[in-house]
Order: structure tokens, then C-alpha cells, then sequence
């Protein structure tokens, strides 16, 4: 568990380092256990794995301002749990379910019991996002999404994609872009 947390405990700091987060910013993340412990996606949900990771990203989150949002698996529709301070702030609609070991997967699961006063909500545009294992997480992503690369392109045995996101790029020729 200890390398599992120290991988994403790196990619956290990475991309944190690129991806110009302000307070009250989201960093939206998928996870499936299953892969990180070399199984197929779906089929080895581990409250230690999920454990593991969402305390380690909510650590290396503490003191930025930033929220995690974390994905639910799909039995779940890939509903978001966050805490009920950030939907309140951002005017979600709050949905009604609680995430479980096989309905909402162990991250998530861990992710809600981790949280103050963790909520769902059905749809959010953070801006970044880490994937591990696959989980497709750009649904969550605001536009326009930016492909972060990392030293820590691995959790354990799950492959790690993540993105930071910016301001589209409107006008012509004669446009002036930051």
C-alpha cells in the first residue's frame, strides 16, 4: 500500500504543479482498484485500495482549496461524490444515493467516507482530472481538456492518464490569446 500511495501521491503533486488549480477549482478522479491490483476492470473492488488512494489525494489536497470530486463506477452512472460545501457554492443539484464496495466502486466508497459532508451530484466540469485504470473520466472534464504527462504513469498495475484543462481558444487571426 505504501508504493500505491506514493505513486499517487506524485501524480497528485505533478499535476498540481502544471495545472494552475485555484481554490474552489475540482480535480475530478476515476479509479478502478481492480485494475491498480492487475485484475480486470470491474472485477476486484478493494476498500483497501480505495482507501489507500482517496486518503492519499485528499492529503496531498488538504491545504490547497481545491476539492476532489471522485467518479463512481458505472452501476452508478459515474455520478460524482464531492463535498456538499462545493455543489452548495456551484449550484448542483445534489442527487440522493450512497456509494457501496460493488455499486459506486471502493474509490468513491472511500472517497464518501472520507469527506466532511460528502454528497452526489450527477455531473460536474472540473478543471483537471486523474484517471487510474481506465475509467473515463472526461465526461467530467471542462473544455478544453490538455493531456498532463507524468513520471507517474502507473498505480500499481493501473495505467494513469491525466489532463489539466483551459479556456477555449475563440476568434480569428486577429485574436489575442493569454
Amino acid at each position: 500500500m505504501k508504493e500505491i500511495k506514493d505513486e499517487v501521491r506524485g501524480a497528485v503533486k505533478d499535476l498540481l504543479a502544471v495545472a494552475g488549480l485555484e481554490p474552489g477549482d475540482a480535480l475530478v478522479v476515476g479509479c478502478s482498484s481492480s485494475e491498480v491490483a492487475n485484475m480486470r476492470i470491474g472485477s476486484f473492488s478493494s476498500e483497501e485500495i480505495g482507501k489507500c488512494i482517496a486518503g492519499a489525494i485528499l492529503d496531498e489536497l488538504k491545504d490547497t482549496g481545491v476539492y476532489m470530486a471522485a467518479q463512481c463506477c458505472e452501476h452508478l452512472n459515474r455520478a460524482i461524490i464531492v463535498e456538499k460545501e462545493y455543489a452548495k457554492a456551484n449550484r448542483i443539484p445534489i442527487v440522493n444515493v450512497v456509494p457501496q464496495l460493488k455499486a459506486g466502486g471502493s474509490f468513491a466508497t472511500a472517497a464518501y467516507a472520507d469527506m466532511k459532508e460528502p454528497v452526489a451530484i450527477e455531473a460536474i466540469q472540473a478543471q483537471a482530472g486523474i484517471d487510474i485504470g481506465d475509467t473515463l473520466i472526461g465526461m467530467h472534464l471542462a473544455p478544453v481538456a490538455v493531456p498532463v504527462r507524468s513520471e507517474h504513469s502507473m498505480v500499481g498495475s493501473a495505467h494513469v492518464v491525466m489532463a489539466r484543462t483551459r479556456a477555449k481558444y475563440i476568434g480569428g487571426a486577429r485574436a489575442c490569446y493569454r
